[in-house]
């Protein structure tokens, strides 16, 4: 009697490394990479030699969109309690059903790029101190990776699961030199895509936002390699020392990057310390908004031979009223499959 039929079934998701080249020319729509699941389904109707069973394999790319997004209602506070029932998701236009859902269940990747120019230099302290207690309250699980700059960008500390390691590391530095935020988001989204951590992607922005180096990377280019990359964009403001004409100066340099315009893109907040007293408040606010992302995912019947990118579209259910109006959803707004 021959063998009954048998299946075999094998698993494997892995992100596209995506360069910001291949997505030039698609302005200013929000694309974003999606993790890929290839499932191979071996199947054998029949008795057949090895040979042949192997030649009979067939494979099904399945595409798995992910989402992470912030609630808030009409006064600004976060909704966090949610349910996968209260979120719908359109993909151009039409409703998909979600599979994935889940809060602050995903392991995080924090790539903080801290200041590290003139300005900065009295609030380093400070800022240590805030950096040791905000980052006490991620997970045991979560990694930090630490960029600085000032003139140039650099890595200064890979990714560890050691958060005081990190924030010991903050009080050795010492400031200088100009404002080069460009090069210190870029390199931060491109480390994300070299070394493609599983879980979400976060970059945290510690600066007083006031650019005096425009670096090699426009806003553009940084908002596609930050998307590439699958990361969102935080930008902790802090207090700095800039007299009026540093200011001035620095207004007529072109090329600076548009912080508001990349975490808005990247479904981000910026978050201002208005002064030290309220650096440890603002930050620890910070990483908790981090934790109330709620992830979305689904399964998509788009693939990369379209060419073209898909417009996303998050809200609530009807009964939570009207979005923009009575809630607010920060996310990405498309992605796009290479």
């Amino acid at each position: 009697m021959p063998p009954p039929p048998s299946a075999e079934i094998a698993l494997k998701i892995a992100r596209p490394r995506l360069h910001k080249r291949s997505l030039t020319g698609l302005g200013a729509f929000l694309i974003s990479p999606i993790a890929l699941i290839a499932v191979i389904v071996c199947l054998a109707p029949a008795p057949l030699p090895a040979q042949d069973q192997a030649q009979d394999a067939i494979r099904v790319e399945v595409n798995l969109v992910m989402i992470d997004t912030t609630v808030k209602n009409k006064a600004g506070q976060i909704m966090a309690n949610l349910k996968k029932d209260d979120f719908e998701v359109r993909e151009d236009g039409s409703p998909q059903k979600l599979t994935v859902f889940g809060r602050d269940e995903f392991p995080l990747n924090v790539a903080l790029v801290l200041d590290l120019s003139d300005s900065i230099g009295p609030f380093l302290g400070p800022l240590r101190d805030a950096a040791t207690t905000a980052l006490a309250a991620l997970k045991s699980e979560d990694e930090v990776a630490l960029f600085t700059f000032s003139t140039e960008a650099q890595l200064s500390a890979p990714f560890t699961k050691d958060k005081n390691k990190i924030a010991d590391q903050i009080n050795t530095f010492r400031a200088g030199g100009a404002t080069n935020i460009n090069d210190g988001i870029f390199d931060a989204a491109k480390y994300f895509l070299q070394t493609m951590p599983q879980g979400r992607r976060v970059v945290i922005l510690i600066s007083d936002d006031v650019g005096t180096d425009a670096g090699g990377e426009g806003t553009r280019d940084i908002i596609t390699e930050m998307i590439a990359a699958d990361a969102t964009l935080y930008n902790l403001k802090v207090p700095g020392y800039n007299p009026p004409n540093l200011r001035f100066a620095g207004g007529l340099v072109k090329g600076l990057v548009d912080i508001h315009k990349v975490a808005e893109e990247t479904g981000g907040e910026i978050f201002d310390a208005e002064n030290t007293a309220s650096l440890n408040a603002t930050f620890r606010a910070l990483i908790e908004r981090i934790k109330t992302r709620y992830t979305l995912g689904y399964y998509t019947s788009a693939n990369g031979a379209e060419g073209k990118p898909h417009k996303l579209d998050v809200r609530l259910a009807a009964s939570f009223g009207k979005k923009g109006r009575d809630y607010a959803i920060l996310s990405k707004s498309g992605y796009y499959i290479p």
